[in-house]
């Protein structure tokens, strides 16, 4: 039997589509095994949003090739993508395959074996107009399953990589997301993480249909789930539509992330991103309406080329008056090919490093006063692992539906099934919970936990 090892770096799409091709060489007989341990074939995953992932992606290439010289070095991914030259320079990598075709992924390590040539796999990304099914039945991870619903994206942010890497919009067939939607369901998973490069995007390449259709197929044609939670949403992809299917859902969780990048509209300009602060502000009120107790998380890049200290004060006002529960942030970085690289008033990184520093602190605060809205109430948690701060305490931790982390008494058995969990004491990164009961599938079973 031959051994397959991965590395995956960069976002949550990469990690779906590993899994993915992981399911490819489980068909033919391989077997799984750690990175750091010697394989027949090692598989990288790359990422390219940053020229640092560019860098990683190279380290983690060397690291396999000393590991094992005589193994099959494949690259695939966003960095594959696009600079598959560069990757076949390092001696010792055999096959790059970018972020399609990689279904073929095994023929071309067959050819390899027989040719001994190195093979660029690496075609056009801009010229496909289909969407790759790459089919993920069951995840390591036990808790929560992402869905890749979407490929690509028509933007062309000013600081982005991503088409180029990724190509144009694509949707997924509504049909397959259904069926391995049920599939996940049927393999134990409860909630279901509706994922994609540009998610919020499904539908603009498909006739009469939108992310609103697939959003009430998903909950009345799939048996047996409980959560949807959609990764990641653009401000102009909430229509009135979306909004009103997310309001009348029973599925649909009290969470969304909606990148804003910056809340300056002169930022957002030179960004090439097509919303207002204003349009962003009238869709948060409108989400705010129907779905009260709504977490918002966010994206957030600061000391954007030409980002004056008024601007930023725009984007920090912003988010402190509507009161996002969490934000990501993250100092802007020249990627190479970008017209924002180009630019030529950069910021000076001590600058960016203070604005970094100061959101950050802001969204603490901001974590800690969402949180504390749900003291005293009985939320739904699914319970993921062992208390990871005190593995030895007896506590686990868990989300609930509006993205609180919550650790409280469970144990090894509720690991995937909703529980009935009182927030006894909020606060961020963790909130404390009082065990309540758990919810079975049929209807409620009271079932005190063994301590």
């Amino acid at each position: 039997m031959s051994l397959v090892a991965f590395h995956t770096l960069g976002c949550k799409v990469n990690h779906y589509e590993t899994e993915a091709i992981w399911q490819l060489f489980k068909n033919n007989n391989y077997e799984r095994v750690d990175f750091e341990s010697t394989a027949d074939v090692y598989v990288i995953n790359t990422c390219t949003v940053t020229n640092t992932g560019d860098k990683k992606s190279r380290q983690v290439i060397r690291r396999a090739i000393r590991r094992n010289p005589d193994a099959v070095i494949c690259v695939t991914g966003c960095y594959a993508q696009t600079s598959p030259a560069e990757i076949m320079a390092i001696p010792g990598v055999d096959i790059v395959v970018g972020t399609q075709d990689r279904v073929k992924m095994l023929e071309y390590i067959e050819q390899y074996k027989e040719e001994r040539k190195p093979i660029n796999a690496v075609g056009n990304i801009m010229k496909n107009r289909v969407y790759e099914e790459l089919d993920v039945p069951a995840f390591t991870d036990r808790t929560r399953a992402s869905l890749k619903i979407q490929e690509g994206c028509n933007n062309f942010c000013t600081f982005c990589i991503i088409p180029w890497a990724r190509g144009l919009m694509r949707s997924r067939d509504p049909k397959e997301v259904i069926r391995q939607a049920q599939q996940l369901v049927d393999a134990g998973y409860k909630e279901i993480v509706l994922t994609g490069i540009h998610t919020g995007g499904y539908g603009e390449d498909l006739k009469d249909y939108n992310l609103a259709a697939l959003l009430r197929d998903l909950e009345s044609q799939v048996r047996g789930l409980k959560r949807i939670r959609i990764s990641s949403i653009e401000a102009s992809q909430l229509t009135d539509e979306v909004i009103d299917v997310i309001d009348k859902s029973k599925l649909v969780v009290r969470h969304l992330h909606i990148p804003i990048q910056s809340g300056s509209n002169t930022v957002l300009k030179r960004m090439r991103r097509k919303y207002t602060m204003e349009f962003f502000a009238e869709r948060l009120e409108i989400l705010k309406k129907a779905l009260p107790g709504l977490a918002i998380t966010s994206d957030v890049i600061v000391g954007f080329p030409g980002e004056t200290e008024e601007e930023f004060m725009e984007t920090y006002n912003f988010i402190k008056e509507h009161k996002f529960s969490e934000l990501h942030v993250f100092p802007y970085s020249k990627r190479t090919g970008t017209p924002a690289a180009r630019m030529t008033d950069q910021i000076d990184e001590d600058i960016k490093n203070d604005r970094v520093h100061r959101l950050i602190t802001l969204s603490d605060q901001l974590a800690k006063e969402y949180a504390a809205q749900f003291e005293d109430e009985v939320l739904e948690v699914i319970p993921e692992e062992l208390y990871k701060e005190d593995p030895e305490s007896g506590l686990y931790e868990g989300y609930t539906d509006n993205y609180l982390k919550v650790v409280f008494p469970a144990n090894e058995e509720m690991i995937g099934k909703i529980v009935k969990v009182k927030i006894t004491k909020a606060g961020y990164p963790y909130n404390e919970g009082q065990f309540v009961r758990v919810m079975d599938d049929t209807n409620v079973v009271e079932k005190p936990v063994a301590m």
